[in-house]
């Protein structure tokens, strides 16, 4: 006859999914997590190790030159090609980023599209389907990664001073080229061909369910103990002076469910990328298209009869600073042909700013609002959508939020390391044999009583 301390319980088939479950997947997460942790404050470690670049001295006068005389300096310098976007930070200590893409180039873009059009007006986006959410993988994130804008020979990105125009840098050097393997590493574990972007959603998907059922072993194990304080405090609390196995226990049991809400927003959004299947369920679910910007065709611009100057790229962002009033970062992307439009996205700055971009499309020649995509017009689940990147990356809040998806991240890295140290522990101690008693047989049908302590850590839950 089984006895209570022999049976199956549910506690226990939790414990089994929670254990086994991360002993197969805890080598995918941790590198996922490593990745994830070196990614946060890419930007920040490029601009401080490659200063020299990014770094400008502002003048005595303040003003930078005109953004039309930069980019007519920049195209004599570089007659063969044309520059198609500025980003302008609203820091004035840091240089300009300019894009040049080869007119060769352009021209051959230009003709695509025109026989895009001609062939039935076919999406440009629709060449990409079934790619799983692979679109620019390590593109403008990876700042040189494959797929992105700075690794082809028709493209680059430079960084100029606005007070001097002087060339200061390009931005895809070898650090930006190593963050670009580092998200190639936390997206698809550098393997091509769909495989690693699977395991990467299948540990995903596992990384889910152990934050589930490690939520259900942190609470205490039987209701009547959930109205008891001493019950609930051990899962707060990591007891760095007792033995190293409950430090052990501690630091993955506690840190983890501190961790906890903020790895589970990484964890739903982070799956967009890896499932076409969940992002149009996501969607469903939202009301909303994730992701539904790309692949649109900007709007065309109204060509004149008398086809004089269009207006210049300073016009454009008088136009769009009076538009978009309040201080932040913008990028201007010109147009690319006569009936192009012109792109200006601005977003706010500082410790607690809020990630949400807002988009103006441009008529090139007169200046005309064509499209405003306003965050603040958005409804709530078209503004949670396009939150989803900055939701995942941690950018959402600014530099707060970053500093704890940095230490989330952090957590998550070390969670399968000590999830593997418990395992590792308890296996020691299950092959352990049991010491022979040496206590005289006794014909006494009296039970032995046990100490209390002993009694207390038998049933004390993990």
């Amino acid at each position: 006859m089984a006895t209570e301390k022999n049976s199956y319980t549910l506690r226990r088939f939790i414990l089994d999914i929670h254990l086994w479950l991360g002993v197969g997947s805890g080598l995918i997460l941790f590198l996922v997590c490593l990745s994830g942790t070196l990614y946060t404050f890419r930007t920040e470690i490029i601009q401080t190790i490659e200063a020299e670049a990014y770094h400008v001295d502002v003048p005595a006068t303040g003003q930078p030159l005109a953004a039309a005389a930069l980019i007519n300096r920049l195209e004599q310098t570089y007659p063969a090609s044309s520059v198609v976007s500025l980003a302008i930070p609203e820091n004035p200590q840091r240089a300009w980023t300019l894009t040049l893409t080869t007119r060769q180039a352009l021209a051959r873009q230009l003709a695509e599209e025109k026989a895009e059009q001609a062939a039935g007006d076919k999406p440009s986006g629709e060449s990409r389907k079934g790619k799983g959410g692979k679109e620019g993988r390590g593109g403008k994130e990876g700042r040189g990664g494959k797929g992105g804008p700075h690794g082809n020979q028709d493209s680059q990105t430079l960084l100029v001073n606005p007070y001097t125009a002087a060339v200061q840098g390009n931005v895809d050097t070898d650090l930006a080229k190593f963050f670009g393997k580092v998200m190639g590493l936390h997206r698809w574990l550098l393997i091509e061909g769909g495989v690693g972007q699977l395991l990467v959603g299948a540990a995903t998907l596992i990384f889910v369910v152990l934050q589930l059922t490690g939520l259900a072993l942190w609470v205490p194990a039987k209701l009547k103990q959930w109205r008891k304080w001493k019950m609930w405090r051990p899962g707060f609390v990591i007891k760095t002076n007792g033995s190293r196995k409950r430090l052990t226990h501690d630091l993955h049991n506690t840190l983890g469910f501190y961790a906890l809400g903020l790895l589970s927003i990484m964890s739903l959004t982070g799956l967009c990328w890896s499932f076409e299947w969940y992002r149009d369920g996501l969607s469903n679910l939202l009301g909303a298209k994730v992701f539904g910007g790309r692949g649109e065709k900007p709007l065309p611009s109204a060509v004149p009869a008398a086809l004089n100057r269009t207006l210049s790229a300073d016009d454009y962002l008088a136009l769009a600073n009076q538009r978009l009033s309040y201080p932040g970062d913008v990028r201007l992307t010109l147009p690319k042909g006569p009936k192009g439009s012109v792109g200006v996205q601005k977003t706010k700055t500082g410790f607690f700013a809020l990630a949400a971009a807002d988009r103006l499309t441009l008529d090139q020649y007169s200046g005309a609002v064509l499209k405003a995509d306003i965050f603040a017009d958005k409804p709530l689940n078209q503004q949670v959508t396009s939150l989803i990147k900055p939701l995942h990356t941690g950018e959402v809040a600014g530099t707060f939020s970053k500093i704890l998806y940095f230490l989330a991240c952090l957590i998550a890295t070390s969670l399968p390391i000590t999830g593997v140290l418990i395992w590792l522990n308890k296996r020691q101690k299950s092959r352990r044999p049991e010491r022979p008693s040496t206590e005289a047989p006794t014909t006494s049908r009296r039970p032995v009583s046990r100490p209390a302590a002993v009694a207390t850590d038998a049933t004390r839950s993990v």
